[in-house]
């Protein structure tokens, strides 16, 4: 990993460049649904603009949250605002993965088995990857809940990555990409986040434990002679 991506601030910068995308998607889809002006192509969602609306609210707010969470820019110098901001990073993020599974409730039939079983597997790993991280918080084990918000966040953050693919080609080739293809693409999106993700929390532990596990944890101490006590 470079070096500048060690430092908070550029890593929080970083991170919010790399979401740019679905942040405005997200804001432009709330203000379609409360003008009434969504576009033809996502027109059927008129119908449940509730869930819509609160799918693209979470997106907004995980995806602004996540960088100032994760670079620890306000960990280390506003320790309470860091706690509150993590409330809502993880409601939104809940907020994000539920929307999903409901809209997914509501159009069954709008994609190919391949997306809507991959947005299923999505939703669920990902709001079930919060509620690990709050319950390993609630007893004081720091590593674990990092892990899995650093796992639900590359598993939220999904569009990111596609919208990095997708764009490429759109400019390449002056088509979008569709079908199967599309579908594919969206899965690899997913398991492209989940492995970088999985990289970071392995380099994030101590060394000794990466080399030998639980071995390598503290054994406690043998009682003291007597004489020595």
């Amino acid at each position: 990993m470079p070096r500048i991506f060690a430092r908070p601030l550029s890593l929080a910068i970083f991170l919010l460049i790399a979401t740019f995308i679905p942040i405005i998607t997200g804001a432009l889809t709330m203000y379609q649904i409360t003008a009434g002006s969504l576009p033809q192509s996502s027109i059927k969602f008129a119908a449940v603009p509730g869930p819509l609306f609160f799918h693209a609210l979470g997106g907004v707010l995980f995806a602004l949250l996540g960088p100032l969470q994760f670079a620890g820019v306000l960990k280390r110098r506003f320790g309470r605002l860091h706690k509150i901001t993590g409330r809502i990073f993880v409601a939104s993020g809940l907020l994000l993965g539920l929307s999903s599974l409901r809209l997914l409730a509501e159009f069954p039939d709008a994609s190919t088995w391949v997306l809507i079983s991959a947005r299923l597997a999505a939703g669920l790993g990902m709001s079930l990857a919060l509620i690990w991280a709050i319950v390993a918080i609630r007893r004081g084990q720091v590593a674990r809940h990092r892990a899995w918000m650093i796992r639900a966040y590359a598993v939220g953050m999904g569009s990111a990555t596609i919208s990095f693919i997708m764009l490429p080609i759109f400019l390449i080739t002056g088509e979008p990409v569709e079908g199967y293809a599309a579908d594919l693409l969206f899965v690899a999106s997913w398991i492209i986040n989940i492995a970088i993700a999985e990289r970071v929390i392995r380099k994030g532990k101590p060394a000794s434990i990466k080399r030998l596990g639980k071995s390598a944890l503290p054994l406690p101490l043998p009682p003291l002679p007597s004489s020595l006590r």
